[in-house]
């Protein structure tokens, strides 16, 4: 009797070893199975196929609709394995648009939805140089940011859309409304370096370039109401003399000699503003038929008394410093020599005389 259940127990004992044994295998085979399947699915789709294509992940979107999502664009093997993944590692999934591949694992397709790095957040760094041409920075914007120009020309021209600029920002007033205007913002848009979203409408751009204006001018807004100048022709004069006085170390002198001329009623005398008015580059010689033209924007005919109808190019912060803050003397005439050092005279024969001097030393500065 005793070994009949000592047998029965050895036997029930085995019984319960052998399913524990094949329990435990068929476990390990399990894991194995999911470990290899996961490893599979979670692996690249194509590792040779690294052609992008640009994913969304709209706002709200669960975890479910984006795994969804991916496997019906073909970027993942398996919505459940990537569900499954993202869940284990408790990764969050920002919205916007990213740029995936088919030869991307599931690991770095959720590295890239976790980074929020998206094409709507991806910038661009860029430099508008001073001195430089309203559609110099046009042409820079439109290759940067594969805008069209004629898109970019048709919007900074609209009226409605200069009116609530003029309306945003204080320096801009109803002069660049002036049909004789070439272009509006012409001088408004501050030369600096950017860090602008690559996603950046036009709109976004200019408004950028605008409020640096704006933060650059409103530390002189107080001189600025108290000047004898509008904004608008301070702004004109300063890109006068960003182009002038580019190779001179005394902007504030140079600015000082065009207002002597503007006090005492002379033209301005500026080949710089003929060269905007005849749209030619300064490598070109001027015609006398350019010095003679009749434009609003020409010092060097006899059309214009005072300033140009309008700024001719993009003043640096040094160059409005000077308009707002110029050195007070009686000279009428400058001159740099190829030092940067700027020589006055208050009469044309004494400027011819230091030309000439210079021209001698072999310190003529030759453009």
């Amino acid at each position: 009797m005793g070994q009949n259940l000592e047998k029965k127990q050895y036997n029930l004992d085995y019984i319960i070893s052998k399913i524990i044994t094949i329990i435990t295998i068929l476990g390990v085979l399990a894991l194995i199975v999911f470990i290899s399947a996961s490893l599979f699915f979670l692996a690249p789709i194509d590792s040779k196929d690294e052609a992008l294509v640009d994913f969304q992940v709209k706002e709200g979107a669960s975890k479910i609709q984006i795994a969804e999502e991916l496997d019906k664009a073909g970027i993942i093997k398996n919505a459940f394995f990537f569900k499954f993944y993202m869940k284990i590692n408790e990764h969050e999934i920002y919205p916007g648009t990213y740029q995936l591949s088919k030869s991307m694992s599931v690991d770095e397709i959720i590295k890239i939805l976790n980074s929020g790095n998206s094409l709507e957040n991806e910038t661009i760094t860029v430099t508008f140089i001073e001195g430089k041409r309203f559609i110099s920075y046009v042409k820079q914007i439109s290759e940067v940011f594969v805008l069209s120009e004629s898109d970019i020309l048709a919007k900074l021209s609209n009226e409605e859309y200069l009116t609530s600029l003029i309306d945003k920002y204080w320096f801009l007033n109803e002069s660049i409304l002036n049909k004789e205007v070439k272009y509006p913002l012409e001088g408004y848009l501050f030369p600096d370096t950017y860090i602008i979203k690559k996603s950046a409408s036009i709109e976004d751009i200019i408004n950028i370039m605008l409020t640096t204006m704006d933060q650059k001018l409103t530390i002189y807004k107080d001189e600025i109401n108290l000047s004898n100048y509008k904004i608008n022709e301070l702004i004109t004069l300063a890109s006068i003399i960003e182009l002038e006085g580019a190779n001179s170390l005394d902007r504030a002198g140079v600015a000082g000699v065009f207002y002597n001329r503007l006090k005492n009623g002379w033209t301005l005398g500026s080949d710089v503003t003929t060269y905007y008015a005849v749209d030619k580059n300064f490598d070109v010689d001027l015609s006398l038929n350019d010095i003679n033209l009749c434009s609003p924007y020409n010092t060097r005919g006899t059309c214009v008394h005072g300033l140009p109808i309008g700024p001719i190019a993009s003043p640096s912060l040094a160059s409005i410093s000077a308009v707002i803050e110029p050195t007070n003397h009686e000279y009428f005439y400058f001159v740099a020599d190829k030092s940067k050092n700027t020589h006055y005279s208050k009469t044309e024969a004494e400027h011819r005389d230091i030309i000439n001097k210079l021209k001698k030393e072999g310190n003529w500065f030759e453009y």
